[in-house]
């Protein structure tokens, strides 16, 4: 018998899973609430932006003009603020004329900075670079070689000494950090009550209370005629402060790791040492990246707590500049939105490398 063709009826095109529709069904419009969220944040988002775009563009005063910024006042920004006084908010009390010095300072350690994230630049002559790095950043800002003039560490201040106490404060906590968590899992009682007593008592007291006494106590308990930079006490002060709270969080990775893997270890014949370096930590490291970054992120906001120390970093020098000048005062919204935007491209930064760390690890678990 002859058998009649009868044709599959045509199929819809496959949901494409890539790209921004894609995204965005999946994200913004996956359910109801979330399409009901996204709708009332465009509302919101349609209703607010043109008149911040009229107060912040269209209105605005961008050259450092009194007379006009005081004439747009309650309809338009006065960006001039920022036009004349950006120097001293970003370089702090520098010598004026020598502010090429803290520019090419903070190039060469951020550039440090993003070289050290670049997974090609992982190798052993990366800790010779950054001795480089650091004795090229304190040679620049403090002066008396190669012909520089010298310059007091109180002159220091703006976005140069925020990143600076930031990284240096950082570099030094991570390992003692380490130290101190595997020392409150020692089974040494004293080691172990050392550690559990620092922690507890640096977490124990705010920031500015550390900071204070490193300033003004601490050289109360040092020899007649001996004197430390207070950059160094500050430097001092914040290290043990991140240490304090990265210890716990090592902790928490160190407790994550399960017992049959320190056991295994031990059958293998490795050291204490040996399990931590190859096993243990590889491991409790990885798993807290994610609150690793948010500690980083909170040193580098904090280090605007110096300025009680007479250390004056970007919130500090923005405090001078605008005292100092009481004719931009009436402005100092648009400036702390300045000095906003910078924090901002920093921690943004740092969550979006924190972000590309994890997915590498996602990828070698995947392995």
């Amino acid at each position: 018998m002859a058998q009649t063709f009868t044709p599959i009826a045509p199929r819809p095109s496959p949901v494409k899973q890539t790209g921004f529709v894609a995204w965005a069904r999946k994200n913004l419009f996956g359910s109801p609430s979330n399409t009901l969220t996204t709708l009332f944040l465009l509302g919101l988002a349609v209703y607010l932006i043109p008149g911040v775009a009229q107060w912040g563009l269209f209105n605005a005063v961008f050259a450092p003009d009194v007379a006009a910024c005081q004439d747009a006042r309650g309809s338009g920004a006065c960006w001039g603020v920022v036009a004349e006084k950006y120097r001293l908010i970003l370089w702090g009390r520098f010598p004026y004329e020598e502010h090429w010095r803290p520019i090419l300072a903070t190039l060469i350690l951020v550039s440090g900075l993003v070289l050290s994230c670049i997974r090609f630049f992982w190798k052993p002559w990366l800790v010779l670079m950054w001795v480089g790095v650091l004795g090229a950043f304190f040679v620049l800002m403090g002066g008396g070689w190669f012909g520089l003039s010298p310059v007091r560490s109180d002159s220091w201040g703006g976005l140069p000494l925020t990143v600076m106490l930031a990284t240096l404060s950082l570099f030094l906590a991570f390992p003692l950090s380490v130290l101190v968590a595997l020392g409150r899992r020692s089974n040494l009682p004293v080691i172990r009550s050392i550690c559990v007593t620092y922690i507890e008592l640096i977490r124990g007291v705010p920031l500015i209370s550390i900071l204070f006494m490193a300033s003004f106590m601490f050289p109360l308990f040092m020899p007649q005629g001996v004197t430390i930079d207070v950059l160094v006490r500050v430097v001092i002060g914040i290290t043990l402060f991140a240490a304090a709270y990265m210890a716990e969080i090592v902790r928490g990775g160190l407790q994550a790791i399960p017992k049959g893997q320190l056991e295994a270890a031990a059958t293998l014949g490795l050291s204490y040492w040996q399990t931590q370096r190859k096993i243990v930590l590889p491991q409790a490291l990885a798993m807290t990246v994610p609150s690793m970054m948010n500690n980083f992120i909170s040193v580098f906001k904090d280090t605007s707590l110096v300025t009680i120390v007479s250390l004056y970093e970007l919130t500090g020098a923005l405090g001078i500049a605008l005292n100092s000048d009481a004719v931009w005062r009436p402005f100092k919204i648009e400036a702390y939105l300045f000095i906003t935007v910078v924090y901002f491209a920093f921690c943004f930064s740092m969550s979006r490398y924190s972000l590309w760390v994890e997915k590498q690890l996602v990828k070698s678990k995947a392995r």
